[in-house]
């Protein structure tokens, strides 16, 4: 049986569903699934239960995405900082998450996750992608930007997330999706993640829908900044290479802008290369630790 076909949704609550889906449904949301030590602690129960309870209200929570229209959901399901807590923890986390993971994988769901992970680790794994494409001579320095490091995440494959829900009443993003999340609705909901229901996942999209016109805004400025910025670079270097042959920088137009368009060509070109690499590059890194481990 598929794990995460568990509990249908009441006749109630696909109602309530078909209403939210009358509005814009986000396309990814992240969960930090914050809250089964203390729901063991609540319900005096080893740490272990909680943590099984916890992964058991994932499938459920994957369940409702699915019913809802979402089409990806991240979770954080530990952190290096995690790595601190006791070893008996830490082992019984990992041969948990072996174990439940795996039948998720087998589902071939929609589901992402970040496993011993921080963001800072992430980004700043992003920038040493970027110069080492610059050292091999894949990049020019100049193709260093934004944008760019966008494609250098762990998440390149997959859209920002619109929400993101940390539960437990904890106010803080704990190192989680730093750079993908500057444009997305926060939720902090006070509920354990075991105790999370149906109705606290329809609380998190209603604000995000509440909120959804402010947040396209947000994005498509942010967007249109990194083209006009963009853009002056590139006047910029067409106006450098035209002095550097004697020409006049503000001479002839269909001068620049075939100059301008030859630049962003050729930048894109290297781009494109250069991904090419790195993903050929962390394909190789994989099969050398999935070799290692076996």
């Amino acid at each position: 049986m598929s794990w995460i076909q568990k509990g249908q949704l009441s006749l109630w609550e696909r109602f309530c569903a078909n209403i939210i889906k009358a509005g814009p449904i986000p396309k990814h949301i992240a969960f930090i699934m914050d809250g089964n030590r203390r729901y063991a602690k609540k319900c005096q129960v080893e740490r272990q239960e909680g943590h099984s309870q916890g992964f058991n209200k994932l499938a459920e929570t994957l369940q409702w995405c699915l019913n809802l229209g979402i089409r990806e959901v991240t979770v954080y399901a530990f952190s290096i900082e995690n790595f601190k807590r006791s070893k008996s923890e830490v082992d019984g986390l990992m041969d948990m998450a072996r174990q439940k993971f795996s039948r998720l994988l087998e589902e071939q769901c929609f589901l992402n996750i970040c496993f011993a992970y921080t963001s800072r680790h992430e980004i700043s794994n992003a920038v040493r992608e970027m110069a080492w494409g610059v050292e091999q001579g894949l990049l020019d320095p100049s193709d260093v930007s934004e944008s760019l490091l966008d494609k250098c995440l762990y998440t390149c494959h997959s859209p920002n997330p619109d929400i993101l829900i940390r539960t437990s009443g904890e106010v803080r993003l704990s190192d989680f999706l730093l750079w993908q999340t500057s444009h997305s609705c926060l939720v902090f909901q006070p509920v354990l993640w075991p105790e999370y229901m149906f109705w606290n996942l329809c609380e998190a999209i209603l604000q995000f829908q509440m909120n959804h016109s402010m947040l396209q805004k947000a994005q498509d400025m942010y967007a249109e900044e990194r083209k006009r910025q963009q853009l002056e670079r590139d006047q910029a270097a067409v106006t450098e290479q035209l002095l550097q042959e004697g020409l006049q920088a503000s001479g002839d137009g269909q001068l620049r802008r075939t100059r301008l368009h030859k630049l962003s060509a050729k930048r894109e070109e290297r781009v494109q290369g250069f991904l090419q690499a790195l993903e050929l590059k962390r394909a190789d890194r994989l099969a050398h630790l999935g070799t290692a481990s076996a």
